[in-house]
């Protein structure tokens, strides 16, 4: 159908699906940090996991270099390794898998609801009958596009199973939901063990590239800290080898440190930490704007329904959202999805497919098969992300949907 598709440019300003909002206080505090002695392993670093802790109520932010990073560092410091599965929606990045995989685990990829794209509890349980020989470890609940599933019922799974939490949040950062008669922010832990994030440009704020764990276990906190800094430590109290790190005083030489288990760099920059210190403090405004998007595109798209819709809510969960996901039914409506989101680009709005599945990735696919995952693949022929992002106004919302109306009216 894509020749039946009118290609008509206009000179409005391009509306990519994401983008950053970077302002003149986050340009100084960069600034700020460029003219000090630290722009690497200084006091801004410890000054951002503080107030990033505080945000989201945990006893622990560890900041690294990236979301993917934050989920590499979960999985290691879970101690997941070869002979463990880790089990993982079909429907997410591939970090979230590849996370697993490169610790030497199995992938166990579980189903997602075709209407909201999320793993629930039941989905992860179905998913453990693949472990075969496998030792099941962890579960990874996805907050797909600022949604989480209820994580009370991921509590009582993972206590079921003996299975350490970790949350990919990379999409949820001002979330909460309610449980127990009360309500939780996404990162407080409050029904897992660890927590992961991006502060990638898209995200609802930007380091550049950058990201975090949060955890309230102490342990986990020291040894993601040392994990991401190559396995080194400067605890004298955990020091092994006494001979080479105290003098005859008995006091530890100044220059001494040990590796007690192999680590990475996966640091954060005092330089991507002034950034996101700055943008946190507008968290609230990013968050507030991106809900009042959602709920304009909510409005106007309801006169396309049932073809053309947004992604079905989750009841206990307030979503700060990262993506305004629509699921439309392309089959109905004649159009090819590429074909609709050229003749959108004709027009200057992005858009873009979250997510090809992960296990129909050619790398899995040769390792585990292709499976049987009906509601992803139900979700996966109908998904695409439209814009969404703070700067943006309701006349872009508008832009974007009546777009979409020119394009099919002149489709049919």
């Amino acid at each position: 159908m894509e020749n039946q598709i009118s290609k008509n440019p206009t000179n409005n300003d391009p509306l990519p699906y994401g983008r950053q909002l970077i302002e003149e206080d986050d340009i100084e505090a960069v600034v700020k940090v460029l003219r000090s002695d630290w722009l690497t392993q200084g006091p801004v670093v410890e000054q951002f996991e503080a107030a990033f802790a505080a945000r989201v109520g945990a006893r622990h932010a560890v900041a690294c270099s990236s979301g993917t990073a934050a989920l590499h560092l979960a999985v290691m410091a879970a101690d997941i390794g070869p002979g463990d599965a880790v089990i993982v929606p079909a429907n997410t990045f591939l970090a979230s898998a590849n996370a697993a995989q490169i610790c030497g685990a199995k992938v166990l990829f579980a189903d997602v609801d075709p209407e909201s794209g999320l793993m629930s509890a039941e989905h992860a349980a179905s998913a453990l009958s693949l472990a075969g020989d496998s030792r099941v470890r962890a579960v990874l609940p996805v907050h797909f596009a600022g949604q989480c599933d209820a994580m009370e019922d991921y509590s009582v799974f993972a206590d079921k199973h003996g299975l350490t939490i970790i949350e990919d949040a990379c999409h949820a950062l001002g979330t909460s939901y309610s449980a127990d008669g009360k309500s939780h922010a996404i990162g407080a832990c409050a029904h897992g063990d660890m927590a992961t994030f991006s502060f990638h440009p898209v995200k609802t704020i930007a380091m550049g590239e950058g990201g975090a764990i949060t955890t309230n276990d102490d342990r986990l906190a020291s040894r993601l800290r040392e994990l991401r800094n190559h396995g080194m430590t400067r605890d004298p109290t955990k020091y092994k080898r006494n001979d080479l790190a105290f003098d005859a005083s008995g006091l530890p030489q100044p220059w001494y440190y040990e590796m007690h288990e192999p680590g990475l760099n996966y640091r954060a920059s005092g330089i991507h930490c002034a950034l996101g210190l700055s943008q946190l403090g507008k968290l609230d405004r990013f968050v507030e704007q991106r809900r009042k998007l959602a709920e304009h595109y909510d409005q106007r798209l309801a006169a396309f329904a049932p073809t053309v819709r947004g992604l079905a809510r989750t009841a206990q969960c307030r979503p700060a959202w990262h993506l305004y996901v629509t699921l439309i039914d392309f089959e109905a409506l004649g159009i090819e999805r590429g074909a609709f989101m050229r003749a959108l680009r004709d027009r200057g709005i992005g858009t873009q497919v979250h997510y090809t599945p992960v296990p129909w990735q050619p790398y899995y696919t040769e390792r585990y098969g292709k499976p049987n995952l009906p509601g992803v693949a139900a979700y996966y022929s109908r998904c695409l992300s439209l814009p969404l992002f703070p700067k943006m106004e309701e006349s872009d919302v508008d832009r974007v949907v009546d777009a979409i109306a020119d394009i099919l009216g002149t489709a049919q």
